[in-house]
């Protein structure tokens, strides 16, 4: 199929960085197109700590007070063994005052960030079932081939379309490596107020690492990472087994903490295997080539343990948003 008229920004995922690029751009007055290979928005993890670092991000795009609303700001975290059922570590975020707003943290729901981020775009600017199966160069211009056949002309293509990344490839990336460790992930609705404090709980012990976060004042977000054997990994096709497994896992923890865990209903966990890109090939590698770059987990996949995977992809976004219209306002005024 013949190639459309030129688009003069393609950003390649749907994901945290790609609709904050898109958002950042469109404050700029500069209109972008964002391929969707889904058919709607993916929520897929449930939920994400926001650190004080995303949370300018976010109201660099002026959506943070929206945010804000909806989820609960967290006082801090505490630390618990699951050998002993003791707490051996506490932390305070911050106290009441300024240094309240000058460390902020909350959990947000996934699926309403990415919701406010596409409200706040024109209606048109997310192409869904778009799915990109290569690309290639014509001159100055990205051809951006589809699976339905259709090809894009793009003066700029962004890849933000996670650890799979298309656009990682072309540009040489290596695959993101396995890291060994899996993850599942979950999320309680408790229907009612669960009093629970608004602070991270994190138990660790024998190999294990798991915790909940609560983001609002009736739903928990939680997480287990262990080191898989071989036998484990049939457990993802099969959630009984799988929440029987994480059940046998969790140690001595606090009845509060093993409660959230045995209330989830099957439906609300996922599995996945964690991945992430060695250092040196983000110094060494080709992470822009001419018109094309790549953000969020196409970029940089990150670990858990950070808890900056959404965090650091909302900061590309922005950054890389301003880069571009800096860029262009160049070039406007050097043609």
């Amino acid at each position: 199929m013949e190639a459309t008229d030129p688009d003069h920004i393609v950003i390649v995922g749907a994901g945290i960085a790609g609709l904050t690029t898109a958002l950042g751009l469109h404050r700029l007055g500069i209109r972008s197109l964002v391929l969707e290979s889904s058919d709607q928005l993916r929520t897929t993890g449930f939920a994400l700590s926001i650190w004080p670092n995303a949370w300018k991000a976010l109201d660099a795009l002026s959506i943070g007070d929206s945010l804000r609303r909806d989820h609960r700001s967290l006082l801090g975290l505490r630390t618990i063994s699951t050998i002993s059922g003791l707490q051996t570590a506490q932390r305070q975020f911050s106290v009441k005052g300024r240094a309240q707003e000058e460390f902020e943290v909350r959990c947000v729901q996934r699926k309403n960030l990415l919701g406010t981020l596409e409200r706040e775009l024109p209606k048109g600017t997310i192409r869904y079932s778009s799915k990109v199966v290569s690309i290639e160069e014509s001159g100055p211009l990205k051809l951006v081939h589809l699976a339905d056949g259709s090809v894009l002309k793009a003066k700029v293509l962004i890849g933000s379309d996670g650890v799979n990344s298309v656009v990682a490839k072309w540009l040489g990336l290596k695959n993101p490596a396995f890291l060994g460790r899996a993850s599942i992930r979950g999320v309680l609705n408790y229907n009612q107020a669960h009093g629970l404090e608004p602070r991270v709980t994190r138990c660790f012990g024998k190999g294990v690492r798991l915790g909940f976060i609560p983001y609002d004042d009736i739903s928990v977000y939680w997480f287990f990472t262990w080191y898989p054997s071989p036998q484990d990994k049939n457990i993802a096709d099969d959630p009984i087994e799988m929440k029987q497994f994480l059940l046998s896992k969790l140690g001595n923890v606090p009845d509060q903490v093993r409660e959230v865990y045995e209330r989830t209903e099957l439906e609300n966990m996922i599995m996945t295997a964690l991945r992430y890109r060695h250092p040196w090939e983000l110094a060494w590698g080709n992470i822009s080539k001419g018109n094309v770059c790549v953000a969020g987990d196409a970029f940089h996949p990150m670990t858990p343990d950070l808890g900056q995977g959404g965090c650091a992809a909302l900061e590309d976004g922005v950054v890389l948003a301003r880069c571009l219209g800096q860029a262009l306002r160049n070039n406007n005024d050097d043609g």
